[in-house]
C-alpha cells in the first residue's frame, strides 16, 4: 500500500521546497489534478488534499501578502508558512504508512 503513495509523497515534498524554490507547489499540484481519480480511494483523499493545500495556501498567502501593507501580514505569511509545513507533514506520514486523510474538507490540519 504505502509503495503505491510515491507520488503524493513527491508532491508533498514539492510543496515543501516551495519555500527554496518558488515554482514547486505549481508543479505539485498539476501532479495532483493529473494523478486524481486514477489510484486507489485511500490515495485520492491525498490528491484532493494536496490540491486543497494549494488553493488555500495559495488564498492565505495572497490576503497576507496584501496586508503587508499595514503590515500585519506578515504574521499572516509566516502563519501560512507554519500551516503550510504542518499539513504536508501530516499528509507525507499518512501517505507513507498507506493511510487516508481523515478529513479532506478542513481548512485546518
Amino acid at each position: 500500500m504505502a509503495e503505491e503513495s510515491g507520488q503524493a509523497k513527491i508532491i508533498y515534498v514539492l510543496y515543501l521546497a516551495g519555500f527554496i524554490v518558488g515554482i514547486t507547489p505549481l508543479i505539485g499540484v498539476v501532479m495532483a489534478y493529473i494523478a486524481e481519480g486514477d489510484g486507489p480511494e485511500w490515495l485520492d483523499t491525498h490528491y484532493r488534499y494536496q490540491i486543497r493545500t494549494f488553493w488555500i495556501g495559495f488564498l492565505f498567502t495572497f490576503v497576507s501578502a496584501l496586508l503587508t501593507l499595514i503590515l500585519i501580514g506578515i504574521l499572516g505569511l509566516l502563519a501560512t508558512a507554519v500551516w503550510l509545513i504542518v499539513r504536508c507533514i501530516k499528509g507525507f506520514q499518512a501517505a507513507d504508512r498507506g493511510e487516508p486523510i481523515e478529513n479532506v474538507q478542513t481548512w485546518m490540519f
